[in-house]
């Protein structure tokens, strides 16, 4: 490639080009905008999303992340721009989405005096970002860009910031790019040891009562079919955590459900029960195990897990498989013998059937007079016939729609797992839009969750994004009201909300929507907004005090889950 002349600025966007990035989130601000000049002649090569607040732009990033598997990129000042970002870098951070941010920094002579709109954003965001580097001469904008995009992309992804001062940005340099493929001491991923998988699959092989538990991580390694082709060969019922649902589909024979505090009955029940524990992809989060002591008590665990740190940090590993999911699940799939655990499967049927009668069939076909939560989620699955992308924001909400809504295709689930971030739902429905342009997006947010980012709603409309949105209203903080419900005597501290006209506040935006509150009317509702052209807010007002069951209390064993307040 012949070297231009050419600032920083355009060497950024030039960068980012040759990165492949067509979609960018951000807001301006003076530290940045340089680059957003040089944006200004490359507006048919990629395309700015201009977010109403950086935490849309982060989380928009996220959801266009998360379903195309690329890196989401965003941009923003210094000073509040940087910092209002740093909720999304947490949140990508502990689920493992690639992100690169860039923002812009007062002048390097400026630097450490308290300039205007000066933050040090990359002290700041070392522990939540897998790396940062501050830019302060143009000339090393090309590198610092190409090893951003690797260390983002490679291993277990994460976000990663670059820091551009001011005087890097108009300052000039001699362009060139060369993609990074290879940095002295960082190790993305190790070679997957066979001694280990020849040493899990005897496991395998000699267990009566295995049980797969599968997280984000296959989505992550592109796993799906070697996940599915394992289980098929071996037989062994399989559950997932959050952050692994619809890297399985729903309907497959040996899916049986989803693990954690509100997951299904069988999976939790049974944890205690199992012979073989075959962790892949995923960390043990607190929300899996409950209390660790009495985790797995009868369980042999084999760990596949790309990051090595998270081997033996909460559950201790019998056999630990460092590297891939997808090369790992190859390689042991043909080490295993073919196998079928038909009366080991049928207990989790026996509890489907429990958890059916005493939750499930109240939550999504109940008698009594208000709306639930379950029910509308099941309509929204039915009528897109389980083919919709579902963003969830987090809380009761967040639990109901993973609980209820059925999956046929991989990428379909986007949430805020690990840190839970009100106002994730909105602003990751768009960028899951964006980056699939094809797909319906149910975006399903709980009316506290949808104020934290509702100026959103903005820039939907501005950029026709067709999300289909739905407030599932109670005028509460749900998740928080059913605990002080549950264990602080229905003692209701601050958790109950006046809410205004959400319907006035989308017709604002210039966005059509209506308000349901009776069950005659729910399923026509659903289908309205599922069949208009174009964005569309749906308000569900749903009972005051609809709870998420089964329930693992904090604190408890998985095995002491509950049914029933």
């Amino acid at each position: 490639m012949t070297a231009q002349k050419v600032t920083g600025s355009q060497a950024l966007i030039l960068s980012l080009l040759e990165e492949g990035v067509d979609t960018i989130f951000g807001y301006p601000g003076g530290a940045i905008m340089p680059v957003y000049d040089a944006l200004y002649d490359y507006d048919k090569e990629v395309k700015h999303i201009l977010t109403r607040h950086e935490q849309g732009a982060i989380h928009g990033a996220q959801g266009y992340a998360r379903v195309t598997g690329k890196p989401g990129i965003c941009l923003a000042t210094s000073g509040p721009g940087a910092t209002n970002l740093m909720t999304g870098i947490a949140d990508a951070m502990i689920d493992s989405t690639p992100l690169v941010c860039i923002t812009g920094q007062v002048a390097s002579p400026l630097l450490g005096t308290d300039a205007f709109q000066e933050s040090d954003i990359v002290g700041m965001s070392i522990p939540v970002t897998k790396w940062n580097y501050q830019v302060t001469t143009p000339e090393e904008i090309p590198e610092a860009i190409a090893q951003a995009f690797y260390i983002a992309t490679t291993g277990r992804p994460g976000p990663v910031l670059i820091d551009l001062t001011k005087d890097a940005q108009f300052g000039e340099l001699d362009f060139e790019y060369k993609k990074c493929t290879k940095i002295r001491s960082y190790v993305p991923e190790t070679h997957v040891d066979p001694h280990q998988v020849k040493a899990a699959a005897d496991l395998i092989d000699a267990a009566k009562k295995p049980m797969i538990l599968f997280g984000h991580g296959i989505i992550i390694g592109r796993a799906e079919d070697e996940l599915k082709a394992f289980i098929e060969k071996t037989g062994i019922p399989a559950a997932w955590t959050l952050m692994g649902l619809s890297a399985l589909p729903t309907e497959h024979r040996l899916n049986v459900g989803m693990l954690g505090m509100h997951g299904n009955y069988g999976p939790n029940l049974l944890t205690n029960q199992a012979d073989l524990i075959i962790a892949v992809g995923m960390r043990f989060d607190d929300r899996v195990t409950g209390k660790v002591s009495e985790y797995a008590i009868n369980a042999k665990i084999i760990h596949i897990e790309i990051d090595p740190a998270e081997v033996d940090k909460i559950i201790k590993a019998d056999v630990a498989v460092i590297g891939d999911a997808k090369k790992a699940l190859h390689m042991l799939t043909a080490n295993v013998a073919e196998n079928n655990h038909d009366a080991w499967v049928e207990e989790f049927r026996k509890c489907d059937v429990i958890e059916q009668e005493k939750v499930i069939s109240k939550d999504l076909y109940p008698t009594k007079p208000g709306l639930t939560m379950g029910e509308v989620v099941r309509i929204a699955s039915e009528k897109t016939n389980h083919e919709a992308i579902l963003v969830t924001d987090v809380g009761q909400q967040q639990m109901i729609a993973q609980r209820y809504f059925k999956f046929k295709n991989s990428r379909s689930n986007v949430t805020s797992g690990g840190l839970g971030t009100m106002g994730f739902g909105l602003p990751a429905s768009m960028g899951a839009q964006i980056g699939a342009p094809d797909k319906t997006v149910v975006a399903m947010i709980g009316d506290g969750g949808f104020q934290m980012t509702i100026q959103e709603l903005g820039t939907i409309a501005q950029n026709k994004l067709p999300v289909k949105i739905v407030i599932l209203n109670n005028n509460f903080l749900g998740m928080v009201r059913q605990w002080q419900q549950l264990f602080f005597e229905r003692r209701y501290s601050f958790t109950e909300l006046q809410n205004p006209d959400f319907i006035t506040i989308a017709k604002g935006f210039g966005i059509e929507g209506h308000s349901v509150s009776k069950r005659e009317n729910l399923e026509d509702s659903v289908q309205k907004m599922v069949d208009h052209d174009g964005p569309y807010l749906l308000e569900v007002i749903i009972e005051k005090e609809d709870n998420v069951f089964p329930m693992v209390p904090t604190g408890a064993s998985v095995s002491d889950i509950i049914l029933e307040p």
